[in-house]
């Protein structure tokens, strides 16, 4: 299994943070994302003037990219397009893993560095001969609220059946019938029907008993049914938007000392 580091570069830090909620989405584990929001074009409110922290954070950009790219060409090309953007680091544990990362990623507005590049030194070759401080531009950045909502799963019901056996009993009246045997002592002259019966044979009577039988029959004597019924209720939904306020300080203000004039009076 081949673990690979994919990273996606965004100019604003809001989006670097939705991208991160759609590879959570889409199954990737969160311990796996790491997502750093700065930059003075980010939504998050940075101020441009925090100088030192720009460049202590360029500082470790460029050292993040080198450890992952031995070709130093291509890792300062990484550090120059995310200087003033948000990164979204995610470890991957497969190529195919790495893809859908790759695939979200792009979906999301992650720059393409190449072309980034080239718009970079088309710039840069532009602006040959010219004033390096004739214009300036800060994005003011505000963001909107947007309510939504999703259904989700909160509970239910399970109907299961099973078979429940429980012994029953009833008292019954049985008759059997029993054969006896009666022989008793008898001295008269044979008459002809005696004669008749003197011979070989037999007589048989046959006993009989009446024994329990159990029939069973099934009845329905209830029935569960699941049905749903649905209310509603209002919920207020706060959170807080964030809007990007810039200052205008001039620069080098004018001294009353740096007029010749006023100096003269002061020198009187």
């Amino acid at each position: 299994m081949k673990r690979q580091t994919v990273v996606g570069i965004f100019d604003y830090g809001i989006d670097a943070q939705q991208a991160a909620q759609q590879l959570e989405k889409s199954g990737i584990p969160s311990s796996k994302i790491d997502v750093a929001v700065h930059g003075a074009r980010d939504r998050s409110g940075a101020s441009p003037q925090q100088q030192p922290q720009n460049r202590e954070n360029d500082s470790r950009v460029g050292n993040f990219f080198n450890s992952l790219i031995d070709n130093r060409d291509e890792s300062a090309k990484f550090s120059q397009a995310a200087q003033n953007g948000s990164l979204v680091t995610v470890h991957t544990s497969s190529d195919e893993e790495a893809r859908k990362v790759s695939q979200i990623l792009d979906k999301a507005g992650a720059i393409d560095v190449n072309e980034r590049a080239a718009q970079q030194r088309n710039m840069a070759s532009s602006n040959k001969g010219k004033w390096t401080n004739s214009s300036a531009s800060i994005p003011v950045v505000e963001e909107n609220m947007q309510v939504g909502k999703r259904e989700v799963e909160t509970g239910g019901v399970r109907l299961r059946s099973r078979i429940i056996e429980r012994p029953v009993e009833e008292n019954l009246r049985l008759r059997e019938e029993h054969v006896n045997v009666e022989r008793r002592p008898v001295n008269r002259p044979a008459n002809e029907k005696d004669l008749a019966s003197f011979k070989d044979g037999e007589k048989t009577m046959t006993e009989h008993a009446e024994i329990p039988m159990v029939n069973k029959e099934a009845r329905v004597v209830e029935e569960v049914r699941l049905n749903k019924e649905t209310s509603e209720h209002t919920e207020k939904v706060q959170d807080k938007i964030h809007k990007q306020d810039v200052e205008v300080d001039k620069l080098n203000p004018r001294n009353e000392t740096n007029d010749p004039n006023k100096r003269r009076d002061i020198n009187k």
